[in-house]
């Protein structure tokens, strides 16, 4: 039995209610006028309009780089990310709903909360020594190379937002009823959830270094799992995804927040490995590290991986 369809303001088809998560894909074989038609819906699906306004934001933003290299994956980062959110509110604030304001501010909220901790960091005397360090280390960059990270990051910065992004550009009249609007729900739990995982790893990281400063945290979360605050913004990026999983009406949009969201994930996992390998040097000669590495999961809990220093990543 054929499924019903409905038309959106786009003119792009989308399944009803029983095919929300399934594209709508041509029929084959397919003509080269049909093939052309084709990627012009596919493409008009993706919102290239606001997709490039959302671009030049995190290019602008991540331009801090160009003074100092670590600044396109941080600062740039952080608050490329609020600058989207603000923008994508503004551009379709006449057609809004609940799930996806809450969604935008809570993307807005993490990229402020990690902005404002990254510039405090920068005022702090302590974090001089790094600072000059990560200074050396990336003095030797060409232009060139400076130029690729900005348009690669600036990039990314997009792709991990665009669930939103389709979410936010969706007309309320064309969205999901439930159980597609469960869905996105549940997805708006998850980074609610996240982000308060990572608040409070943080801060329990934070209250215990400052009574122990050459010690290694084991303590709250971090009696559970070594990286909990990476958990949290896997888990974070992982539920702006679930969120906009009913909105995916056309391959370029699966494809489009796929990539954002397994970069994402693969650049946490290398941070996680970095994070192993600086702790090992650090703490490496202590007994009692040495008896928390071997019992407590690295990244996810009552999951028995103890160590990423053979996995292979190539981002983070």
């Amino acid at each position: 039995m054929s499924l019903p369809v409905i038309e959106l303001r786009t003119g792009l088809p989308i399944l009803a209610v029983r095919s929300y998560l399934k594209p709508a894909v041509p029929e084959y074989p397919m003509s080269l006028p049909d093939l052309a038609s084709w990627l012009r819906l596919e493409i008009a699906s993706l919102n290239m309009q606001m997709l490039l306004v959302l671009f030049a934001l995190a290019l602008a933003i991540s331009s801090l780089g160009f003074y100092r290299v670590v600044y396109f994956i941080s600062i740039g980062y952080a608050f490329s990310i609020v600058a989207m959110a603000a923008a994508v509110v503004v551009a379709f604030r006449q057609d809004l709903t609940a799930a996806a304001v809450l969604q935008n501010l809570l993307l807005a909220f993490w990229g402020l909360r990690l902005g404002i901790f990254l510039v405090r960091r920068e005022l702090q005397p302590a974090y001089r020594a790094q600072v000059a360090e990560t200074y050396q280390r990336t003095a030797g960059l060409s232009f060139f190379i400076k130029v690729m990270i900005w348009i690669t990051v600036s990039l990314l910065y997009v792709l991990m937002f665009s669930p939103s992004l389709f979410v936010t550009a969706t007309p309320a009249v064309d969205r999901p009823a439930s159980p597609g609007s469960l869905v996105q729900w549940l997805g708006v739990a998850i980074m609610v959830g996240a982000l308060i995982m990572e608040s409070l790893a943080d801060r329990q990281k934070s209250a215990f270094k400052a009574r122990h400063p050459r010690q290694f945290c084991d303590t709250g979360l971090y009696r559970w799992v070594r990286c909990p605050n990476y958990l949290g913004e896997i888990l974070f990026w992982t539920g702006n995804w679930v969120a906009g999983l009913v909105f995916y009406t056309s391959p370029l949009r699966w494809l489009a927040s796929l990539i954002g969201l397994i970069c994402i994930v693969l650049i946490m996992l290398g941070s996680t490995k970095r994070l192993e390998e600086q702790q090992n040097q650090r703490y490496g000669d202590m007994p009692e590290y040495q008896e928390y590495v071997r019992s407590v999961p690295i990244l996810v809990p009552y999951v028995r991986v103890f160590s990423f220093r053979n996995l292979r990543i190539y981002l983070g």
